[in-house]
């Protein structure tokens, strides 16, 4: 069968495809993204058994298998794991986000695990792995995960 395309240049069609849907937050993240909302707090969920603080929250242990009940406050201050810099433009960068953009996997003080974010504020070849940084709070706030605008470096 592959014979009878030999010599025949393969077509490419460049499109985009746009989907949009929704879904039940659930009640781990529907209680998170409400208190960013509603409290500007940082919550996340601690194993009862192995006591590992998740955030974002998980509402079980991914090493126990243990439903997480207690909820907990943590720092909006934490330590940048791991950063990379986008220089280009693509779809799940909001369109009002200035380029280039910089995430960074951020551990904040209170938590076992990392939040992926954006940093701001800071130049990309400032940004450093074990830099501090910041919660910065959107001025308005819708309950999701951009309700923490971005974080920016402790002075």
């Amino acid at each position: 069968m592959a014979d009878q395309f030999k010599g025949i240049d393969p077509m490419v069609y460049n499109s985009k495809i746009n989907v949009p849907y929704s879904w039940w937050a659930g009640d781990t993240a529907s209680r998170f993204f409400i208190s960013l909302r509603d409290e500007k707090k940082i919550i996340a969920t601690r194993c009862g058994t192995c006591r590992k603080t998740f955030l974002p929250p998980r509402k079980s242990c991914p090493t126990c298998f243990t439903e997480n009940t207690e909820w907990v406050n943590v720092s909006d201050e934490g330590t940048v794991l791991s950063f990379t810099v986008a220089r280009r433009k693509f779809a799940a960068i909001p369109a009002d986000r200035k380029m280039p953009v910089i995430w960074a996997l951020i551990r904040l003080e209170g938590a076992d695990t990392a939040l992926l974010h954006y940093l701001d504020d800071v130049k990309p070849e400032d940004v450093k792995i074990g830099m501090r940084v910041k919660a910065v709070f959107a001025e308005e706030r819708k309950a999701t995960i951009r309700d923490i605008s971005h974080f920016k470096p402790v002075r």
